[in-house]
C-alpha cells in the first residue's frame, strides 16, 4: 500500500491523507460543487443540506446535516477517507471530534478570490487529479487575471452589498465577498467599517463596549442601518439571495432613498448570492457577471 501523504492545511494543522482518497465528505457547498466539476462526484459519500449543486447529482448523496451542526456520528458511519471543511463555516469542535476518530479533515480558509483559486489547486493535489483539471483551472486563472487587469485600469464604482437584514449586515475588507466586489471593480462602501459591540453600538444607538470581553471577536461583518448606508452614497446596490434571501419584497425599504445614486439610476440588482459567496470553478462565470453589473453592462 502506498504511503500516506502529509499536508498542512490553511489552519496550520498537519494531517496525513491516503494516496488517492476515495470516500469524501464535504461540509462546504462550493467545494462539493467543485468535486463534481473535477469529475470526482463518484467519490462523494456525504454532503450538507446546503450542498445543492449540481442539483441533478448531489441530491442522490446522503446529507449529514448543516454546515454548522453536522451529525458527526453520521459522518463516521460513512467511513470517509477525507473530510473537507472551511474555517468560517464549520465548527472547530466537529473537526476535532472527527480527528479523534482518526478521520483526516482538511480545513480551508479562503478570504480572497485568489485564495479560492488556490483552494482548487490544493483540492486537486489532495485528490491527485491535477493533470485532469489543469486545463479547467487554467481557464479560471485566465478569467481572474483579466478581471485584475481591468480593475487596475478602470475606475471603481461605489457598491453596497448586504448579506442579512433585521438588522442589515454587510461585509468589510478581509472577507471573500469584499474581495469579489473589489476584483470586479467595486469599491465596497463599508470596506473599513468594523463591527462594534454590543449590537446597539453597531447600530449607532449606544456607546461601543471596550475591553477584553470582545478582544479577538470577528469584526468583519458589521450591522448597519440604511441611513448609514445612504450617507455613503453607493452607486450600485447588490441584494443577494443568500445567505439572506433578498427578494423583490425588500425593494420597498429603499423607496425613501429615491435620491441615492443607486436607486435614482435604477442600479439596485437582485442577484444569485452564489456570485459573491461561492468559490470554486464557478469563479470563471461569477467574476464576469458581477463586473457586468458593476460596470452597468448587466
Amino acid at each position: 500500500m502506498s504511503a500516506r501523504r502529509t499536508f498542512v492545511d490553511d489552519a496550520g494543522r498537519t494531517l496525513r491523507v491516503g494516496p488517492e482518497p476515495r470516500r469524501l465528505v464535504s461540509l462546504v457547498p462550493s467545494i462539493t460543487e467543485a468535486l463534481f466539476d473535477f469529475g470526482c462526484g463518484e467519490r462523494v459519500v456525504g454532503r450538507t443540506d446546503y450542498c445543492v449543486e449540481p442539483a441533478h447529482a448531489v441530491e442522490r448523496k446522503p446529507s449529514v446535516g448543516g454546515t454548522k451542526n453536522p451529525d458527526v456520528h453520521a459522518m463516521l458511519a460513512l467511513q470517509p477517507d477525507l473530510v473537507l471543511a472551511v474555517a468560517e463555516e464549520n465548527r472547530p469542535g466537529d473537526v476535532q471530534r472527527l480527528e479523534r476518530h482518526g478521520v483526516p479533515v482538511y480545513v480551508f480558509e479562503p478570504t480572497t478570490v485568489r485564495d479560492g483559486i488556490d483552494l482548487l489547486w490544493r483540492l486537486a493535489e489532495l485528490l491527485q487529479c491535477t493533470a485532469d483539471v489543469r486545463q479547467l483551472l487554467g481557464e479560471v486563472e485566465s478569467v481572474y487575471e483579466a478581471a485584475v487587469r481591468a480593475r487596475v485600469a478602470g475606475k471603481g464604482v461605489r457598491v453596497f452589498c448586504p448579506i442579512w437584514k433585521e438588522p442589515y449586515m454587510t461585509v468589510s475588507e478581509g472577507t471573500f465577498v469584499h474581495d469579489v466586489l473589489d476584483v470586479c471593480g467595486g469599491d465596497n462602501v463599508f470596506a473599513q467599517r468594523r463591527r462594534r459591540f454590543p449590537l446597539a453600538a453597531d447600530l449607532g444607538r449606544a456607546p461601543e463596549r471596550t475591553g477584553e470581553r470582545d478582544a479577538g471577536r470577528d469584526c468583519r461583518y458589521p450591522r448597519v442601518t440604511l441611513d448609514e448606508m445612504a450617507a455613503l452614497c453607493p452607486e450600485v446596490i447588490l441584494l443577494p439571495d443568500e445567505p439572506y434571501p433578498f427578494s423583490a419584497a425588500d425593494l420597498a425599504e429603499l423607496e425613501p432613498y429615491a435620491g441615492l445614486p443607486a436607486v435614482r439610476d435604477g442600479r439596485v440588482h437582485l442577484i444569485d448570492g452564489k456570485l459573491v459567496t461561492w468559490y470554486g470553478v464557478r469563479i470563471a462565470r461569477s467574476l464576469p457577471a458581477v463586473r457586468a453589473l458593476l460596470s452597468n453592462e448587466g
